[in-house]
Order: C-alpha cells, then sequence, then structure tokens
C-alpha cells in the first residue's frame, strides 16, 4: 500500500474489535430485554414509547413525533402502538388541532407500568452495564458514544439525543 494512502476496508484488528463492540452490545441489550420483559411484563419496544411519552409536555405525542423521538419508522410505531393500546398502555386520538394525525397519549395504566418497571431496569442497567467499568472506563464510553454521534450526525438536532434509560 502506497505512503499516506488509506485502506477502504478495515484491518482483522479493527475488524475484531468491531465484533467484539457489536456482539457484546447485543448480549447486553438482549439482556436487559429479557430482564425488563421478566420483571414487569414490558417489552423494550413498550417502555422506549412509555419513556418518550413520559419526557413530553402532557405525556401526549403526535404520533410522527413520537416515531422521531425513538427512532423507529412510522409504520413499525404504529403496528407497536395497536399493541399497547390493546394492552390499555396508550391511547391513539385524532390530532385536537384539526390536523390529519394521531396523538398518542400515555394511560394511567401505562404510567403505572412504567414507573413500576423503571427502577427495576435502571437497576439492571447498572449492574449489567455501569458496574462492569471503572469510573475512567465509563468516560471513555461517554466521549467514544460521543464521537459517535457526532459522526453519525447524531447531535444535530436530528435523532434522538435524549437520554439514559433505553
Amino acid at each position: 500500500m502506497a505512503e499516506g494512502r488509506r485502506r477502504s476496508t478495515p484491518t482483522p484488528e479493527e475488524l475484531r474489535i468491531w465484533r467484539n463492540f457489536i456482539e457484546t452490545s447485543e448480549v447486553l441489550r438482549a439482556r436487559l430485554a429479557g430482564q425488563l420483559q421478566s420483571e414487569s411484563s414490558l417489552s423494550s419496544g413498550d417502555y422506549q414509547v412509555l419513556l418518550a411519552l413520559s419526557e413530553v409536555e402532557r405525556n401526549t405525542a403526535r404520533s410522527s413525533e413520537l416515531a422521531a423521538l425513538i427512532g423507529w419508522e412510522r409504520s413499525r410505531l404504529s403496528h407497536h402502538l395497536g399493541r399497547m393500546e390493546k394492552r390499555g398502555l396508550v391511547r391513539r386520538v385524532p390530532c385536537a388541532d384539526g390536523v390529519q394525525g394521531v396523538e398518542v397519549l400515555r394511560t394511567e395504566a401505562g404510567a403505572e407500568a412504567f414507573r413500576a418497571a423503571n427502577v427495576p431496569h435502571l437497576r439492571a442497567i447498572r449492574s449489567q452495564f455501569v458496574d462492569a467499568l471503572s469510573p475512567e472506563q465509563l468516560a471513555q464510553v461517554d466521549d467514544i458514544s460521543a464521537a459517535m454521534r457526532r459522526h453519525l450526525g447524531l447531535d444535530a438536532g436530528g435523532e434522538s439525543d435524549r437520554g439514559p434509560q433505553r
């Protein structure tokens, strides 16, 4: 390879690091989702929707805004909301401003389910993620995440810049 030319594909070592990162992230997400489901009967998708609704004014959002907040396609959200509505966690109503669309409201049952799931889920995040790392490593993860978010354009008012409870 000529001096100064950059490879267009990752090196074997870079691929090893990538695979370790992806595989570990997937195991962590699966374990957190499984624990959430077993302790609260909420799926990780339910939790994402209820978390987003808990962070907006009046616990209500247009479905298009909610989809953007959690980074889902609107069709995926619509199907998921249908399942949540059948369980009484959310309600969908026509937009009050007369504009075509639907508002998603968190019900009292949804609020209660979210409250009941929140502390156990946060404890699981601590035990499965935070406790595995030193304070210095957590700071490094934060720096790496910030660099990736900048690189992917996620901090420029675009996709979710919400917070810690995913």
